[in-house]
């Protein structure tokens, strides 16, 4: 069968990986007397592209201290620590921000993170316009683990913050078009090619659940997975074994049309983005932080992008996209799409070199 985009089905999976999602952070007191806010951007050079940006950030390595696209100016924020930094920022061809703090003191902080805080249900991300490590915890950490995630944030001083949300941190178990094994609907994430044959990526979650694949319920073999990596991180790469050969890769938008995907691209922050799920169809947001920690029920996942989209379970493995370029992969997040919510995603990128693949 030629790789089209078949209809959605709203079914719910039982089990772990299926768990609603639901509720908003709000900013803990504590954490909240800890932020020492960096001075706003000045006005700088506008009128380029995500894109652009993101080959434009690339010029500033040596000096950025984290940066963000800002979507409505059009223009690439680098933040620095001293005004010669800024300079050259400047110069390069973006706009400078003085912040307290540098990249390596809050890679530090995420450190002490994951050597002192590491719990089911709490995630954290280095947020550069925020200049902070963001430190959530779900509704399911107790109020003993909470004090203890209070005291490691307090003692990062203002290099982080926490925040609360009532639901609970899960995997999405769904995505694009539906795919489906005996215990498990998740979507399909990109068409790729590797060694000339042709394969899809999906969410590790996923690979790990389900060693066959249908389009439909109680379908016919579609394809097999052939490598699932989770956790530490979450992607999948599954065989086509049916003998028709699948189309390029395209996104299903739900509407009637489809959005060729010509090649893999890095997220960055402030970008809008979209995602194409088979249980909630097609939102929009905005990339809120990269390099991700995300503590599961099922185990600890790194590297994530963090979104401001919504997800719901049966959107596992499904696609993150900025027009053609391809981001990211659904792995899980709090939330639902009627009240709104957060999503992380594996990279793209980052799947296709682990598994010598190329979007096809």
């Amino acid at each position: 069968m030629p790789y089209r985009h078949v209809s959605p089905r709203r079914t719910r999976l039982a089990g772990a990986c299926a768990l609603a999602l639901t509720a908003t952070a709000v900013l803990s007191a504590a954490a909240s007397a800890q932020a020492r806010p960096a001075a706003p951007a000045p006005p700088g050079p506008e009128g380029i592209s995500a894109a652009s940006a993101d080959s434009l950030a690339a010029r500033f390595d040596d000096t950025s201290q984290g940066s963000y696209y800002d979507a409505a100016r059009h223009r690439l924020v680098v933040n620095v620590l001293d005004e010669s930094a800024a300079d050259t920022v400047r110069a390069g061809g973006a706009t400078p921000r003085l912040v307290p703090n540098s990249l390596a003191d809050l890679r530090s902080a995420t450190a002490t993170l994951r050597d002192r805080a590491t719990m089911t249900g709490t995630s954290w991300v280095i947020d550069p316009r925020a200049d902070k490590v963001v430190v959530t915890a779900d509704g399911t950490v107790t109020d003993d683990r909470l004090a203890r995630l209070n005291k490691v944030v307090g003692d990062l001083g203002g290099r982080a913050v926490l925040e609360r949300t009532g639901g609970r941190l899960s995997l999405d178990l769904s995505g694009g078009d539906a795919i489906w094994g005996s215990d498990a609907r998740c979507s399909l994430g990109f068409n790729v090619v590797k060694d000339g044959d042709p394969y899809f990526l999906t969410a590790g979650h996923c690979g790990k659940a389900v060693s066959t694949w249908s389009d439909k319920q109680s379908g016919s073999e579609l394809a097999k997975t052939e490598s699932a990596t989770f956790p530490t991180h979450d992607y999948s790469l599954v065989k086509y074994t049916s003998p028709d050969t699948p189309h390029p890769s395209e996104v299903n938008l739900y509407n009637g049309k489809t959005q060729p995907v010509k090649e893999a691209g890095t997220a960055l922050v402030g970008q809008t983005v979209e995602r194409s799920g088979s249980t909630t169809k097609t939102h929009t947001g905005e990339v809120t932080g990269l390099d991700a920690t995300v503590n599961y029920q099922e185990g600890s996942v790194s590297g994530l992008i963090k979104t401001s989209v919504c997800a719901e379970p049966g959107d596992s493995g499904g696609p993150l996209f900025d027009g053609s370029t391809a981001l990211g992969l659904t792995s899980g997040g709090s939330g639902n799409c009627t009240s709104g919510g957060e999503t992380y995603f594996q990279p793209v990128p980052d799947a296709l070199k682990a598994l010598g693949a190329e979007i096809g």
